[in-house]
């Protein structure tokens, strides 16, 4: 997690109920010139003070002064970058920069209707990219963000704003696994056989009794007398016949009666 700006620095620019979303320092390449400029100056300088002759000691004194002038440059480049932050929003993007003379350019998520995504092959190698924001007003306060770092997540972050979708790991499988998910109700995933053995994927669980096991035991034949349940268990329908498999014959043929009509002469 990066360095994040004082709330009392960004609540005069925002307003109620909106919500920062992300806030981050340009990367740090947009300092790399003017640092190296100033070891580059450094050794020039050097340099020249160590190879110029007595009589050219007027070139190494300028050398300094320009070097001395390099550090200055690099110092306030620095202060600056400190400063200055990239900040998206539920609502709009902002970029503030400038120490002395603040600028706050932004542009509402609502207007952005195209945001092009440039990574140069230092960009690649470094980390970071650069942001080019399109809007349907030909003058925009928010054009360009340059030195955007971890730019993958930040553009992903930046779309899921304005698509409104979260966020996720393009990598994660976007269905998972049925089998891991609570079972709310029927669903033709759980196909476990009724005779309650292991279920698909060696899952143990997931299916029901059968209600027919143990219903040929002995001791529901005809033959044998059925125990009286305890009181609380079990059910008055305990009869042999209600219990077997094939009821198909169990009230046996049905016999028609004629009903007599006596007719008066």
């Amino acid at each position: 997690m990066g360095p994040t700006p004082s709330r009392g620095e960004i609540d005069r620019y925002l307003v109620d109920g909106e919500r920062i979303v992300f806030a981050i320092h340009q990367h740090w390449g947009r300092v790399a010139e003017p640092v190296g400029s100033v070891l580059a100056g450094l050794i020039v300088a050097g340099w020249l003070d160590a190879t110029v002759a007595p009589e050219l000691g007027l070139l190494s004194t300028l050398a300094w002064w320009a070097w001395f002038a390099l550090v200055l440059r690099a110092g306030w480049k620095v202060v600056n970058w400190r400063h200055d932050w990239f900040i998206a929003t539920d609502k709009r993007l902002l970029l503030f920069h400038g120490f002395v003379t603040r600028r706050v350019p932004m542009m509402p998520l609502t207007k952005v209707t195209d945001m092009a995504y440039e990574r140069s092959v230092p960009g690649r190698i470094f980390g970071y990219g650069r942001f080019v924001l399109e809007s349907a007003g030909q003058d925009q306060a928010l054009h360009k963000v340059t030195f955007v770092p971890d730019p993958d997540h930040h553009y992903r972050v930046i779309c899921s704003e304005i698509f409104g979708v979260g966020d996720r790991n393009p990598f994660d499988d976007p269905y998972g696994d049925p089998y891991d998910q609570p079972f709310d109700g029927p669903d033709d995933r759980w196909d476990d056989p009724p005779s309650g053995g292991p279920s698909r994927g060696g899952r143990s669980g997931g299916s029901l009794p059968d209600p027919y096991a143990g219903w040929d035991d002995p001791r529901h034949s005809p033959a044998a007398p059925t125990p009286p349940a305890p009181r609380g268990q079990g059910s008055l329908y305990r009869s042999p016949d209600l219990r077997a498999r094939d009821r198909s014959a169990d009230t046996g043929p049905i016999p028609i009666r004629r009903r007599r009509v006596d007719h008066d002469d």
